[in-house]
């Protein structure tokens, strides 16, 4: 899956973020903070195996060297509804400990694909008075987004994959899925090992930055003046409402501290 060559955070204005500003830094958060009462809190439940996928269980995993001769045993004489039953009965407690595991120790940053949407402003904008990061993908922790996925229906967890491989990356899947009813975000997600990391990212990333229309000209100064000072590369656009449509548009300009305008003239 592409991932987009642009992505936007965006940021309420607060001393919070402008410290992360002038680090250049993303915070990794804890899921369990999230506002969806669901999201990272799923319940998931286990995928019926067909008859086919026990029965490659049954092949793969009784002649696992690290599983008991007993239990080898057991899963080669199993009949198909025992098989069932022992497979989803060890798959709960593991999915139960790796959901557990995740939330305890992982941090998440959420990103988006849009920097105009109207409810994005409204709840992570500071209420159009915030501002948009905008980054380039190619560099670190963008190159390991995932994305997204809304469903109307809850994930079902593959018991026979992860046993059979040993490998439960699937159930990070489940922390990076979603109700439909949050799909106007168009979402990519960054995870970490570490929650409450604060992780620092190249300058040259941070590709632009768009301010909501209602953001104070102070305000705007503020993030202007800490930009100018690290990374002169930075774009800027100043976010406009649309008097013909339900819109934000954004218009680029070129940023000029009040001591410059005074030695060019431009201000007294």
């Amino acid at each position: 899956m592409n991932i987009p060559k642009i992505i936007y955070k965006y940021e309420s204005f607060s001393a919070q973020s402008l410290k992360n500003l002038k680090a250049q830094s993303i915070y990794f958060g804890s899921p369990l903070g999230f506002n969806d009462p669901y999201d990272c809190a799923l319940k998931p439940s286990i995928k019926e195996p067909t008859n086919q996928e026990l029965e490659l269980f049954r092949a793969e995993y009784s002649k696992k060297d690290d599983v008991p001769l007993d239990m080898q045993e057991r899963f080669r004489s199993a009949n198909i509804l025992d098989l069932r039953r022992m497979i989803v009965g060890n798959a709960v407690p593991i999915l139960e400990k790796h959901t557990q595991k995740f939330l305890k120790n992982n941090g998440v940053s959420c990103f988006s694909e849009k920097n105009d949407d109207l409810l994005m402003w409204s709840h992570y904008g500071g209420r159009y008075k915030g501002f948009c990061l905008g980054f380039i993908t190619e560099f670190e922790p963008f190159i390991k987004m995932k994305k997204v996925q809304y469903t109307s229906v809850m994930p079902k967890f593959d018991a026979v994959s992860a046993l059979v491989t040993g490998n439960y990356e699937q159930i990070l899947d489940l922390f990076c899925t979603k109700s439909e009813a949050w799909s106007y975000e168009k979402e990519w997600r960054c995870l970490h090992t570490d929650v409450g990391t604060l992780y620092t990212y190249e300058s040259k990333a941070l590709d632009s930055i768009y301010f909501g229309p209602d953001i104070d000209e102070q305000s705007l100064q503020i993030i202007c003046l800490i930009i100018a000072g690290q990374n002169p590369n930075v774009k800027f656009w100043r976010g406009e409402r649309s008097s013909e449509k339900f819109e934000v548009n954004f218009k680029e300009f070129t940023y000029i501290s009040n001591i410059d305008s005074k030695r060019l003239g431009l201000i007294k």
